[in-house]
């Protein structure tokens, strides 16, 4: 009896120790097996496809990191093969008719004659400017948009452009992809952007970036103020002079831009 148990298949034996298999099914969510009360009642591909009442879910922490995930991802594939570039900001308000507006083009131009791509904030103003200058000499011309309420498009000298929700993504770009910047007169997003460089530089959390502002008579009380009250009351270390230069010369705030490619 023993042999014809040992030789007999396994559901034979079970059924001759009046035994049953457990389980009448079994569930595959991938590599992983449920059986029994594990078992759901609808698979992901239902609870996908499935309609939902409430759409509150769009609003919600876990989404809104889906969504910044997908902007880092959108903005690294749209600037990694960029080459050297360095980034122009300034007032959005800056009129065509203004000098400043001339020079911010001028410096355009000059960047993308040393096969260098300019960056901006993608707006009016100084940034379509040097948008306009790169595009018209050839060069490549990007615009990192952001929503606002009252923010138009893309200006329409921008050869590569995206817009983004959120202006920490946006900064993370203009850091990663520019080895310089011109600063040219603008209001708080402006100096918002010069002061975020400056802090990653004297921070350590990025190499060395060259950052020229033009126009004396709009920059120097600030920086004196800088650079005595707030150096003297021990808040800031000393700023490297090389790292940042004040000037009325758009040949040369190109220059210092271009010392962090060519170094």
């Amino acid at each position: 009896m023993a042999d014809e148990l040992r030789d007999a298949p396994e559901q034979d034996v079970d059924q001759e120790q009046g035994e049953s298999t457990p389980f009448d099914q079994t569930y595959h969510r991938g590599p992983v097996i449920l059986r029994g009360a594990n078992i759901p009642e609808q698979t992901t591909t239902g609870r996908l496809l499935a309609s939902e009442d409430s759409t509150d879910w769009l609003h919600m922490d876990p989404w809104r990191v889906m969504r910044i995930q997908a902007e880092f991802v959108d903005g690294f594939g749209a600037l990694a093969e960029l080459g050297p570039a360095v980034s122009v900001f300034g007032s959005a308000r800056t009129l065509r008719t203004d000098p400043r507006y001339k020079a911010a083009r001028r410096a355009g131009e000059l960047l993308a004659a040393n096969d260098v791509a300019v960056i901006t904030g993608g707006g009016p103003g100084i940034m379509e400017a040097a948008n306009r200058g790169a595009a018209v000499a050839g060069g490549t011309s990007v615009g990192l948009g952001i929503e606002l309420p009252h923010e138009q498009e893309l200006n329409p000298w921008v050869t590569i452009g995206m817009t983004f929700r959120y202006f920490f993504v946006r900064k993370t770009m203009f850091v990663k992809y520019s080895s310089g910047a011109i600063v040219f007169p603008g209001g708080f997003g402006t100096l918002d952007e010069l002061f975020e460089l400056l802090t990653l530089v004297q921070t350590h959390k990025v190499k060395r970036v060259p950052v020229a502002l033009v126009g004396t008579d709009y920059w120097q009380g600030l920086f004196d103020w800088v650079t005595g009250t707030v150096l003297d009351e021990g808040n800031i270390s000393p700023l490297d002079p090389e790292l940042m230069q004040i000037t009325d010369d758009v040949e040369e705030a190109v220059s210092v831009a271009l010392s962090g490619i060519r170094t």
